[in-house]
């Protein structure tokens, strides 16, 4: 008897740090394309609010990535895994090198065996471009030598490494997207591992004055959380021929500087005061751009948010939390 499986069955996706900014985008997206979300989170950085209106709708564990028993429980029964959680850091990568290794490989390699028994279908891994360090060529393409400057970007190409590895060893499916500086509502301003959008934006929209670290000059591919959240999902539908063991920029394939950047929030969220100048962070790239050719031809991946459009969708969402506070 032939048996055809039918594409339309519900999926159960198990999504890591789904209560950081990117994860609970994940959880959203996942539930409104009619699919089952376990999601796991120690809390250390993600918060529980960020999943309030569909904590009831998910199945939530708070769990720690170095409980390997826990992870073996959260893969049971699942499809694909959408692996975010990790000390999202550089600064705290440098003050504190073993902790940020434990977090972000320790846990990945957890994640990876319980993934592989539980033969879960396919592992989809936030990746950084952390990983191309301050190498002068732009952009950046997947081909090129890998840099990375801060123990937290050593650890973030580590894991990439074991997920490629676990595909070959094992044909656990995976798929590596490196984030270019993701940013987007429910991004934690007040957090010392946030990015400095969110930290921008919440100040200006105060009437405080913004520090840029450095002279402004350093250029970021900023990247609106959607088009991660496309980008994952993509991860899972495509075949494995186009991705399995690939790694894949995530980015929009635009650059703006700190100080450009600052002209544009002004005007989005009419700030009448100038920036303030500190001075540069210790392990903090230059400047980030990604080539997006590979995405495109095996994804299926093109941005859909543009960085201005994202910048204004990141200030009302904020806008709107400052109404609700004052309500």
């Amino acid at each position: 008897m032939l048996i055809r499986y039918d594409e339309t069955l519900m999926a159960t996706y198990l999504i890591t740090g789904v209560a950081g900014f990117i994860g609970s985008a994940l959880a959203r997206a996942v539930l409104a394309q009619g699919d089952q979300v376990r999601g796991i989170d120690n809390l250390s950085t993600g918060r529980r609010e960020n999943l309030v209106e569909i904590l009831a709708r998910i199945d939530f564990q708070e769990a720690d990535m170095l409980d390997l028993p826990a992870l073996y429980d959260a893969c049971r029964g699942v499809d694909y895994v959408l692996h975010q959680a990790a000390i999202p850091s550089v600064p705290k990568s440098v003050l504190d090198p073993l902790a940020s290794n434990r977090a972000n490989l320790d846990g990945t390699v957890n994640l990876l065996m319980a993934a592989r028994d539980a033969k879960v279908k396919r592992v989809v891994y936030a990746a950084s471009s952390s990983a191309y360090g301050d190498t002068p060529t732009l952009p950046k393409h997947e081909d090129m030598a890998p840099n990375p400057i801060s123990p937290y970007a050593v650890a973030k190409l580590a894991s990439e490494h074991y997920m490629i590895s676990f595909y070959r060893c094992y044909g656990l499916q995976t798929v590596c997207l490196r984030y270019f500086n993701i940013f987007g509502p429910r991004q934690d301003p007040g957090s010392p591992y946030s990015g400095v959008l969110a930290k921008f934006i919440t100040q200006m929209l105060k009437g405080e004055q913004p520090t840029i670290l450095g002279d402004g000059k350093q250029s970021r591919d900023f990247t609106y959380v959607d088009n991660a959240v496309e980008a994952n999902l993509l991860a899972c539908r495509v075949p494995a021929m186009e991705v399995a063991g690939r790694v894949f920029n995530v980015a929009t394939g635009r650059r703006f500087d700190l100080n450009e950047t600052f002209q544009i929030l002004k005007k989005l969220t009419g700030y009448p005061g100038k920036v303030n100048y500190g001075p540069e962070r210790a392990g903090d790239v230059k400047h980030s751009l990604a080539d997006l050719s590979r995405a495109t031809r095996h994804l299926g991946y093109t941005p859909k948010v543009d960085f201005e459009e994202g910048l204004r969708r990141t200030i009302d969402w904020y806008r709107s939390q400052e109404r609700v506070a004052r309500a």
